[in-house]
């Protein structure tokens, strides 16, 4: 049970990710669900790992990148709070030893930017990878595109990827954005804060942050 692929599959937690997508559904919110954290994840646990960070750390990068967002089942405000408190729960219910279970929720707390900081590694990849999940996929109501600024952004990314080097010692997010469905002022418009909050994590974790939209270097 202690591993990532394991929770993965947990009917429990999967319950949990649903219901807090659901929520974010119903009041307007893009995809929250299990594409996203699953990604976030996983780009986690690959700056991690890139940057010489063992496998266990890795692993928990996982971990905390699939539960960061349940407590959006509670409520939007406060969501790394309350999240951190059910992960809490879950992860001492299934044997997690207290290091692992701490780690875990320290990254989930201070994900969102309003009470974001990079604390610890694990933090500050967390943070990274959720803040650069832009894509087309996210949006669920195509019809609110263009009324809409968070899913119009969204829905004009149809390509990301982050960029580690540890021999350089940078991280660079790469975004192509078509500029018809929205200009690439009003990314920044609703993301400038997420990307300041990127480049602090970067610095944390003793590297660089780029942001590249259409080949030209905005950050």
């Amino acid at each position: 049970m202690l591993s990532y692929e394991n929770l993965k599959k947990d009917d429990e937690i999967i319950s949990y990710i649903k219901a807090a997508n659901d929520v974010l559904g119903v009041i307007g919110y893009t995809e929250h669900g299990l594409a996203h954290v699953v990604k976030t994840g996983t780009d986690a646990s690959r700056i991690l790992e890139t940057l010489g960070y063992g496998e266990r750390e890795c692993e928990l990068a996982k971990i905390a990148g699939l539960l960061h967002d349940i407590g959006n089942a509670v409520n939007r405000s406060g969501h790394a709070q309350s999240g951190a408190y059910l992960a809490f729960e879950l992860l001492r219910a299934r044997n997690f030893p207290p290091e692992e279970v701490i780690a875990v929720t320290t990254a989930i707390g201070h994900h969102d930017e309003k009470t974001a900081a990079p604390v610890t590694p694990l933090a500050a990849a967390l943070i990274i990878a959720d803040k650069s999940d832009v894509r087309t996929s996210r949006v669920r109501n195509k019809n609110t595109v263009f009324t809409d600024i968070h899913d119009r952004v969204n829905y004009a990314v149809f390509d990301s990827d982050i960029f580690v080097s540890k021999e350089d010692k940078l991280i660079k997010l790469t975004l192509k954005i078509d500029t018809l469905v929205c200009p690439v002022m009003e990314y920044f418009e609703i993301f400038l804060e997420r990307m300041v909050l990127c480049k602090k994590s970067a610095a944390f974790l003793g590297c660089d942050f780029e942001l590249i939209i259409n080949d030209t270097r905005l950050l």
